[in-house]
């Protein structure tokens, strides 16, 4: 039978099972989430287990990164579900605050993020959201005061802002990015899925294809432009309404004109009916 995790709803409670934690010199993963935990997190989980000797998952829907008009009081929880998962994992604590223990009355504290939080990706669309990001990291960060962080490749804009930050903050906590687990069409799992119907969810594939498509392209030498056009046309022809498809520098997020400019990265969010959906894969 799993052997259910610690559970920290408070700050001085978190800090009482962290210290526990943390006898005999061991070290900490903390990996963040919003809950609603698929195969996707799970991964994240084991990368953690190996890179430290405890690990740590928060869960908390982030009121500051939701704008008014998006899905913060739809957001899918599924508490039971989550622990079971983690259980099965054999993760040692979860860090559980309610908005009221992240934000007490009175908070009036922010971090601002720039660089890679001003790329013109998803801040074009959501300018609120590093900086909701940013400062619930910060926190998140401050509170278990881990060793080594893990996040998802698939929010990758917000993972290079995520390292941009623990480094300019000399935070001394290594970010470390995990690959993006797919279905078996290619879709990146995501919380949101489930937002799809069924016809939706046939044609959601279409924003994988169009990526791998367009990275094999430049591969091969073809100009990015002609490329990057002709894979916004295919999703856009799936149904999609398109927020985005580029090709970036995989690091600076800077756009790029060829693949002489360096690692590149293609990035891509669309809406299919009322669902927002995000990815991103190397060339």
């Amino acid at each position: 039978m799993p052997r259910s995790p610690l559970i920290a709803r408070t700050v001085p409670a978190l800090r009482r099972s962290l210290d526990a934690l943390r006898k005999r010199k061991a070290t900490v993963a903390l990996v963040p989430t919003m809950g609603a935990l698929h195969d996707g997190h799970m991964s994240l989980v084991r990368l953690a287990r190996r890179r430290a000797s405890r690990v740590v998952v928060s869960i908390f829907v982030n009121p500051t990164q939701f704008a008014p008009t998006e899905d913060f009081g739809a957001y899918p929880r599924t508490w039971n579900a989550d622990i079971a998962k983690l259980a099965a994992e054999d993760v040692d604590l979860v860090w559980h605050p309610t908005v009221e223990a992240m934000y007490p009355d009175g908070f009036a504290t922010r971090i601002v993020p720039e660089g890679p939080a001003l790329a013109g990706l998803e801040d074009r669309f959501r300018p609120h959201f590093f900086g909701g990001v940013a400062t619930v990291v910060g926190k998140l960060f401050t509170q278990c005061r881990p060793d080594v962080a893990i996040f998802g490749e698939k929010d990758f804009q917000q993972l290079r802002v995520v390292t941009q930050m623990a480094g300019d903050l000399d935070l001394g906590i290594k970010v470390v990015g995990s690959r993006t687990v797919r279905e078996r069409d290619g879709l990146a799992m995501s919380s949101r899925n489930v937002y799809l119907s069924a016809e939706e969810r046939q044609r959601a594939a279409t924003l994988y294809r169009a990526m791998k498509e367009s990275a094999g392209r430049i591969r091969a030498g073809e100009a990015i432009g002609p490329v990057m056009a002709d894979g916004a046309r295919m999703i856009e022809k799936a149904g999609f309404a398109l927020d985005y498809f580029e090709a970036r520098h995989a690091e600076t997020l800077a756009p790029v004109t060829s693949r002489k400019d360096g690692p590149l990265r293609i990035l891509v969010a669309a809406r299919l009916g009322t669902t927002r959906l995000i990815d991103n894969i190397a060339v």
